[in-house]
């Protein structure tokens, strides 16, 4: 068994730029960093930059922090960018990805609202009855049915250009628990051409006016369509870490333990604390405030915000690895917040790859697959070879 253990760190839609096929999904003027720092006054990444971001092809404008910038000889990671072989720019094709399982078809997703026979049965399994069906902001729908659903009881379901169906409830109305047994049954019915990716619970708080949603969200995603470098490790005796909802969105496969977070800040503390505490294996940790609070709301200058708490945490994590250890920075799509709408984007992600022996300032490329991560992991793991992905690393590089 490798001594290694590997941290995969996803900030959650942190894309770097339009994705070739972007065109089929309305995305190619989209590209995240790039556009939160030009829109930005400022923005103060010098960590994320020691690591090779500056150098990572198109990922920011020309020029970009030029007197902060390290030469490409002076990183102190590996650097690249990934490709998404997978179809569509869900959470859930993008972490299944990473972890070396490609999704061909996208999941199928209901622009229009949900059929109303389903609903009509789903109504009556759950004994409420249904508000809304239609895709909206999340924010929004409960601003503009919060009031009517604390008055009747009724639950507000909608959902997004993603294939998600969203529970939106009052904590006081429907507590919690019932709500997350109600997602349950969601679940379990949405099935075949109804096969969402996820089921997610959405309470909220508050007076009428003010509601605010909580951070007692859970996702109830459909089970990878393969098998994971994760359950290759599990198998394998590894320690697998799910931190955030990572184990959500792998419907608990390959996860020997998990450490769900309500906020970015929260997730961070998670990872030091398992960089202190996690034997040999993997570490995944979704980080989604990005993506959640920032991208999906518009917000340039909170994600802006979020990205320079993020670097300065960086030297932490980077501090407290063991010299075997391998740290790999990435995301799972794109979330301009300049672009209209407020969905994902179809772009590449950013691969920084650091180990204390791992030889620095490498030029990864253009990756044609977020699974070369997944691939990568197995390879230095004994894992065997996955069925997608091709390592850019190897058991003589990681010493």
């Amino acid at each position: 068994m490798a001594d290694t253990r590997f941290f995969i760190i996803v900030m959650d839609s942190l894309g770097i730029g339009a994705l070739p096929d972007a065109f089929l999904y309305g995305d190619e003027d989209s590209h995240t960093l790039k556009h939160i720092a030009q829109k930005r006054d400022g923005l103060h990444i010098p960590h994320l930059l020691a690591l090779g971001l500056g150098h990572i092809q198109g990922a920011l404008p020309d020029g970009f922090g030029s007197s902060a910038l390290v030469s490409r000889n002076r990183c102190f990671a590996q650097f690249g960018r990934m490709a998404a072989m997978s179809a569509g720019k869900d959470t859930i094709s993008g972490h299944w990805e990473i972890a070396g399982v490609v999704v061909d078809n996208p999941f199928p997703t209901f622009p229009h609202g949900f059929p109303a026979e389903f609903l009509k049965d789903f109504a009556a399994r759950v004994d409420r009855g249904i508000l809304g069906n239609v895709a909206a902001s999340g924010t929004e729908i409960i601003a503009r049915l919060g009031e009517e659903h604390v008055r009747k009881g009724h639950l507000i379901v909608y959902t997004s250009a993603d294939s998600v169906f969203q529970v939106a409830a009052h904590e006081e109305v429907v507590p919690p628990a019932e709500l997350m047994e109600i997602c349950r049954v969601a679940r379990e019915m949405l099935t075949g051409e109804l096969g969402v990716a996820r089921v997610i619970a959405r309470p909220f708080a508050g007076p009428q006016g003010a509601y605010v949603r909580t951070g007692n969200r859970r996702d109830f995603a459909v089970e990878p369509m393969g098998v994971t470098v994760l359950e290759r490790a599990l198998d394998q005796g590894y320690d697998v870490l799910g931190i955030g909802k990572i184990s959500d969105i792998f419907a608990g496969k390959g996860i020997s333990r998990s450490w769900p977070s309500h906020s970015n800040r929260e997730g961070m503390e998670l990872i030091l604390k398992a960089v202190r505490q996690v034997g040999n294996g993997i570490v995944m940790a979704n980080l989604v405030d990005f993506d959640m609070l920032y991208g999906h709301r518009n917000d340039v200058d909170g994600y802006g915000q979020a990205l320079e708490v993020f670097d300065a945490w960086l030297p932490a994590l980077l501090e407290g690895v063991r010299e075997e250890d391998v740290v790999i920075l990435t995301a799972d799509h794109g979330c301009d917040p300049t672009m209209p709408g407020t969905d994902h984007t179809r772009e590449y992600v950013p691969l920084l790859v650091y180990g204390k022996r791992l030889r620095a300032g490498v030029d990864l490329g253009t990756r044609r697959s977020f699974a070369d991560v997944g691939q990568s992991v197995a390879e230095v793991l004994g894992l065997g070879v996955l069925k997608y992905g091709e390592s850019f690393l190897t058991p003589d590089e990681e010493g």
